[in-house]
């Protein structure tokens, strides 16, 4: 599958629109696996704004950002904001309470699996 990313970095007062793909089909159900390739493609987008000579497979870990899933006529978009700036995702072919649920599972995992036994 392959979505279109507008990336606007702090500071700058323009977007700039890369294409992202994650590997899925996109008439294929959507799995947790999907979702996590989907976030960590969108955070690597934002970094090459930022960082474009940086190595395209850097580690991320899917914790810090603020994220919404918002309607686009029949579909949905994702919003995504961390501290170096932002980004917008889709539009998808997903109910968005489908994929709300698909991402808080998918960071509760994340957490889950980086912490263990954490409370805060």
């Amino acid at each position: 599958m392959t979505f279109p990313v507008e990336v606007v970095l702090k500071g700058r007062d323009f977007a700039v629109t890369t294409d992202v793909v994650v590997d899925h089909d996109a008439t294929a159900p959507w799995t947790d696996a999907v979702v996590r390739d989907m976030l960590v493609q969108v955070l690597r987008a934002i970094d090459r704004g930022q960082n474009p000579n940086a190595p395209a497979d850097r580690v991320v870990v899917l914790h810090g950002f603020s994220w919404i899933v918002e309607p686009a006529g029949d579909q949905v978009v994702l919003a995504i904001e961390i501290p170096m700036g932002a980004a917008v995702a889709g539009p998808f072919s997903i109910a968005e309470p489908e994929l709300t649920s698909l991402i808080t599972r998918v960071l509760k995992a994340e957490r889950e699996m980086r912490a263990p036994g954490t409370v805060h």
